[in-house]
């Protein structure tokens, strides 16, 4: 299933998105070793980043012709999500919209359904030809 959208950066790291209907998305990731940190367990950013674009995708289900910019995220790491090349599982559900605006929570399951982290976070809908000057002028 396509994110609707090239991310380069997604890309890069290989997250697979495989539910996007209905303010809801799920994605599967399968850590790579370049991707962890010094105790061999995936690195925050990459945690970061799953639940960033999770939550994203959860938002842009319902218009998925507009992009989101993120404008706030937080994040609660509960465990470490582990390294040891397993398969990784973010599910997404978008809480509450208006016309401009996504609130969307987001968890990571190891392949156990054990809960890694979580996060919520708030999302700007915007046409895709103007998101890099849309936050700062609205």
């Amino acid at each position: 299933m396509s994110f609707g959208a090239f991310i380069p950066f997604v890309e890069l790291l290989g997250f697979e998105l495989t539910r996007f209907e209905g303010g809801e998305s799920t994605l599967q990731y399968t850590p790579k070793p370049e991707h962890l940190n010094s105790f061999d367990v995936l690195h925050g950013g990459v945690v970061m980043t799953l639940l960033d674009v999770g939550m994203a995708s959860a938002a842009r289900s319902v218009q998925p012709e507009k992009g989101v910019l993120t404008i706030e995220m937080k994040t609660s790491f509960m465990r470490a999500s582990p390294g040891d090349g397993s398969t990784l599982t973010v599910k997404s559900t978008l809480l509450h919209r208006t016309g401009r605006m996504a609130f969307v929570e987001g968890k990571i399951f190891d392949a156990q359904g054990q809960l890694c982290a979580q996060a919520t976070g708030t999302f700007k809908y915007a046409p895709r030809q103007t998101a890099l000057h849309s936050v700062a002028t609205d």
